[in-house]
């Protein structure tokens, strides 16, 4: 059975940097775009990265551009959420995504992980 599972979240003060993972048991990892993105408290989902299947290409929300980096190891099934500079409203639940692309965009596809909670104190 496809799963999606995120780890890395936990507790940092504002400035600090964390590294989100995101493994995907039962799909095939290399044939798959990936993204991350994130739920405030009392908001939408909203997207913060994406990455292509083989790694060439990356977005990134405006928010979070220049703090954090998208990467992904194909051999280790596994995709990264580098997060620098974090700052008071970077605190959210996390999420990973499999999808694709369409006309430079990112589509989502409906497998997603439990999320990881990411709490940036002041």
């Amino acid at each position: 059975q496809a799963q999606v599972v995120e780890s890395g979240g936990g507790l940092v003060h504002s400035g600090g940097s964390l590294r989100l993972s995101c493994r995907t048991p039962g799909l095939t990892f290399s044939r798959r775009a990936m993204s991350w993105y994130r739920q405030l408290p009392g908001r939408e989902r909203e997207f913060v990265a994406s990455i292509t299947r083989a790694g060439g290409a990356t977005n990134y929300a405006d928010s979070v551009k220049g703090r954090f980096t998208i990467s992904r190891d194909n051999g280790e099934s596994t995709v990264y959420l580098q997060m620098n500079s974090l700052k008071p409203e970077d605190t959210a639940v996390y999420y990973c995504n499999t999808g694709s692309y369409s006309n430079g965009n990112y589509v989502p596809s409906d497998y997603w992980g439990p999320g990881t909670q990411v709490t940036v104190s002041s």
